[in-house]
């Protein structure tokens, strides 16, 4: 499938639903960040943008990326209605096709799943690679389907985090994988329904 099938399909899925007024960080982001310093963060995948503004509040400075521009732009809008845009730097991007600049002490990449081709793995890869030594890299992944997910198809394999470690092929010389586990919660979904899901946490350290 083309980029520009994944420019529309992501457009319409953003621009069909109301614009968030206070989303909410994802659950592992706040359980896992909250005590580190605040340096330079880049949330791959931004959405709603509840990880960029949570993350922000903590004093960290976010570069949030998504391939919506509805997404984006909305999340601009509320940085700015909350004296965050200092703090923000939104940014439209493919990351089929390009991956930000810069270094990180942060990069979180929550639930990074698409129906279009990516190079996840790739992805992945490049990001471990734009950290600072002692930065973090946190990808969390659906280890289950919940039932409002746009993927209900019989069969979806769901990587643990050792397959996704796996499949970025970091240096143990350089990285060292600080977590590795399938957590479960009790999550809701954009209806108010409810339902136990498994997460599938990775959180990688660059250590030289």
């Amino acid at each position: 499938m083309s980029a520009t099938a994944a420019d529309t399909y992501w457009e319409e899925i953003y621009a069909g639903r109301p614009a968030a007024t206070d989303p909410r960080p994802n659950h592992r982001l706040a359980e896992i960040v909250t005590g580190m310093p605040p340096g330079d963060a880049l949330d791959l995948g931004c959405g709603e943008g509840g990880d960029a503004l949570w993350l922000a509040r903590q004093g960290w400075r976010v570069t949030a990326v998504d391939i919506s521009a509805v997404a984006v732009a909305r999340l601009a809008g509320l940085a700015r209605s909350r004296d965050l845009e200092g703090r923000v730097l939104t940014e439209r991007r493919d990351l089929h096709e390009s991956f930000p600049r810069g270094a990180f002490d942060l990069i979180c990449a929550h639930y990074l799943h698409t129906p279009f081709d990516l190079d996840r793995a790739g992805v992945l890869r490049a990001a471990a690679h734009a950290l600072r030594v002692g930065g973090r890299l946190l990808v969390v992944d659906h280890g289950s389907t919940a039932p409002w997910s746009w993927n209900q198809g019989q069969g979806v394999h769901h990587p643990t985090p050792h397959e996704v470690a796996a499949g970025i092929d970091l240096d143990p010389a350089m990285w060292t994988v600080e977590r590795a586990d399938m957590p479960r919660r009790l999550a809701t979904g954009p209806g108010g329904q409810t339902a136990e899901v498994t997460d599938h946490v990775l959180l990688v350290r660059r250590t030289a």
